[in-house]
This record gives C-alpha cells, sequence and structure tokens, in this order.
C-alpha cells in the first residue's frame, strides 16, 4: 500500500510539473504570435520544448511548422494528430497579464491553445510509448488561416502511411475541457468568388455613352442570392455572402469596371457543385441583359469536415470513461483546412470546451489555461484507446 502511495504522489507531482510547464509554454505563444507561414519564433520554441523531453522530429524541409513522432513500443497502426501554429491579424482587447507583444497580431482562434495541448500530449504519449500500441506522428501545421497551409504538409511525405487522423478547436461555447463530438459533417466546405463585371466608362452626367457597371453588381448581389432560396435543398446547411464590392474613383466618372468578392460555404458535395455552376450563370447572364460583361473567378478551398462515425463513437467513449463533461459538436459554415487530411484517410475533429466568452476572431477572445493539461490527456488517451482498440479487434 505504502508503495502504491507513494508512486500515486510521484505521478501526481509530475502532472503538476507538466501542468505548469504547459501553462507557462502557452502564455509565450500568446505573447508571441505570428501570422500565417511566419511561424519561425513558434516553431523554434515548440523545437525546443519537444527537445528537451527527447521526443524525435522528422527532419522533413518544412520552412515553418514540424512534424514529431512517438514511436510505441506495442505493434499498431500509425495515426496523426493535427495541431495548427499561426495567428490572426486583430489587434488584441483582453486584459491578459500574457497579452500579445506584437502590435496588431493575436492568437484569436486559439491556436495558442492547439500548439500547447499537442506539445503535451506528446510528452505524455512520449512518456508512455512502452504501452502505446503503433506510431504517432503530431502535425504542428502552419497557415491553417489562410485555408491552405495543410497542403504544405501533404506537399512531403509525412501522410503516405497515416490510416487515421485527430484534429481538435478550442470552442468558447462551452466551459473549458468540456469535449464536442459528434458524426458526419462539423465544418463547412470552404470556397471564394470573385466577379468583374465590365462595362463601359463614361461621364456621370451622360450614362448612356457608356454601360454603367454599378447597377449589373448590384443586380448580379441581389440575384446570387436566389441560389440558397431557391437552387439548394431548404435541409442543406449553405450560404452565399458578397464580402466586398470595389467600383470607380470619383463621383463624376461611370467606371469601367465593378468589382465583387466573397464566399460560398456548403456541407453537401452537390451543394458545392450546383453553387459554382449557378453563380457563373447568373453572373454572365445578367450582364448580358444590362449590356456588360462578367468575368468569374472561382477559387476552390478546403472541402467540408467530416467525423468518422467509429472514430467520433471511441472519442465519446474515451471522454466519458475519464469523467470529462462532453457536448454534442454543433456543425458550422466556417471551415477548417483540416478536411484536406480527409481527402485521404478517415477523420475526426473535436471541439475541446476553452472556457464560454467572446467567440473566436474576437480581440477579446481568450482561454482558460486550466484546460490545457486536460486537453493533452484527452487527446492522448484517444490516440492511444483507439490505437489499441484498433490492433485488438
Amino acid at each position: 500500500m505504502g508503495h502504491n502511495r507513494a508512486d500515486e504522489k510521484r505521478i501526481e507531482m509530475d502532472r503538476k510539473g507538466l501542468e505548469k510547464e504547459l501553462k507557462e509554454a502557452f502564455c509565450w505563444f500568446h505573447e508571441h504570435p505570428e501570422l500565417a507561414y511566419e511561424e519561425t519564433r513558434t516553431t523554434a520554441k515548440i523545437r525546443e520544448i519537444l527537445t528537451r523531453y527527447e521526443i524525435e522530429i522528422l527532419p522533413y524541409a518544412l520552412e515553418t511548422g514540424l512534424v514529431a513522432v512517438i514511436r510505441g513500443e506495442q505493434a499498431g497502426p500509425v495515426q496523426a494528430l493535427r495541431c495548427d501554429i499561426d495567428a490572426l491579424p486583430i489587434e488584441e482587447e483582453t486584459e491578459l497579464s500574457y497579452c500579445s507583444r506584437e502590435p496588431g497580431k493575436m492568437h484569436a482562434c486559439g491556436h495558442d491553445m492547439h500548439i500547447t495541448a499537442g506539445i503535451g500530449c506528446a510528452v505524455l504519449l512520449q512518456e508512455n510509448r512502452s504501452r502505446l500500441h503503433g506510431t504517432v506522428r503530431i502535425i504542428f501545421q502552419p497557415a491553417e488561416e489562410t485555408s491552405l497551409g495543410a497542403l504544405k504538409i501533404l506537399e512531403t511525405n509525412v501522410m503516405d502511411d497515416v490510416e487515421r487522423i485527430w484534429g481538435f478547436h478550442a470552442d468558447p461555447t462551452n466551459p473549458a475541457g468540456t469535449i464536442a463530438i459528434r458524426e458526419g459533417y462539423v465544418t463547412a466546405a470552404v470556397d471564394r468568388f470573385v466577379i468583374t463585371i465590365k462595362g463601359i466608362g463614361c461621364h456621370g452626367a451622360h450614362p448612356d455613352d457608356g454601360i454603367d457597371p454599378v447597377p449589373v453588381a448590384a443586380a448580379v448581389i441581389q440575384a446570387l442570392q436566389t441560389i440558397v432560396g431557391r437552387n439548394v435543398n431548404a435541409f442543406h446547411p449553405s450560404l452565399l455572402s458578397v464580402t466586398r464590392v470595389s467600383a470607380g474613383t470619383t463621383w463624376n466618372v461611370i467606371p469601367a469596371e465593378a468589382v465583387m468578392e466573397g464566399t460560398v460555404r456548403t456541407m453537401e458535395r452537390e451543394d458545392r457543385t450546383l453553387y459554382e455552376k449557378r453563380l457563373c450563370e447568373i453572373a454572365k447572364n445578367m450582364a448580358q441583359a444590362y449590356g456588360a460583361e462578367a468575368e468569374v473567378e472561382w477559387i476552390p478551398g478546403p472541402p467540408a469536415t467530416y467525423n468518422d462515425p467509429e472514430m467520433a463513437d471511441a472519442c465519446a467513449e474515451l471522454a466519458e470513461e475519464m469523467g470529462l463533461r462532453t457536448a454534442v459538436e454543433e456543425s458550422s459554415l466556417g471551415g477548417d483546412d483540416f478536411a484536406f487530411y480527409e481527402e485521404k484517410i478517415p477523420g475526426c475533429y473535436v471541439k475541446i470546451g476553452t472556457g464560454i466568452g467572446h467567440p473566436i476572431h474576437h480581440p477579446g477572445f481568450a482561454v482558460e489555461p486550466e484546460m490545457l493539461l486536460p486537453a493533452a490527456e484527452f487527446l492522448g488517451k484517444c490516440l492511444m484507446g483507439y490505437a489499441e482498440w484498433i490492433f485488438n479487434r
């Protein structure tokens, strides 16, 4: 009995030590945010901490970001955990003692928490590799906020033999440590469009001498909303937003062109195809009706994120076994380039409560540091528990 109590005391001391280190690392990452493809100091700090714990870092030639590996001593599958590392161009408005030191930059999406929980998970897996089935690669990925950072990782061969991938995100709609999970689609496909209406410029007093692209643009903007209301199944979540309109340079000149830009968000693959087709038809035909022309550029982003039902079930069961609060993950028309990995293999993307507060991308967004270690332990449990289940089934 005495030996058991001693072991428990040592484990508790180790846990407190790790918790303290994770909080210190989290504060550092929050104080030093870096934008997409600029995460050099962030990458160096991650490398420094992992190296101190003798965690292997794979020699991929990434400009920013890195991939760590924990090789289990038991036979099993190869899995991956994605942790994104970039910040946003937002001026922080929190009153945290460790607020951003970089003007106009902030970890307003919780990626500082993602980095720290990923590091904690790596440490815990390294310490328990004698019981780990298979191999875990932890991907500290750059540039998620561009929606294309995952493609930098996929340019390497890091995913070639990976069988399952896990992702997670800070969730300010749930209390700290809550695990929100569901099967099926959880984030949307993200596409961007640019429509240029080409008319004929002329004097503002003589519109009959030209073709005014401004009323054409207005008509196109109104007509595009009929795709949502009249072409797409009413039970399929989707949206189309025109977010930027630009035309002209002065008050008494009718411009030669007007440009509008926006985004389309869809869950269903067929809806994504439909939106692109109808958007092009409406823009071109509406412009033609006014005697103008329309050029349409469709810029595809990541597809919708889909939670594999088997992985989602296992995740929910593990959370309950750990005594964590669980919730149903809300579907969102926000996107995540995690979905690019899922084009190759099954994945599961969960939300981890960071304390109810300002939404992500808000200058007042903040994470409760108390949830860092529980998040790391949960992620480690998912990777270890699922690997064991896969191996033994």
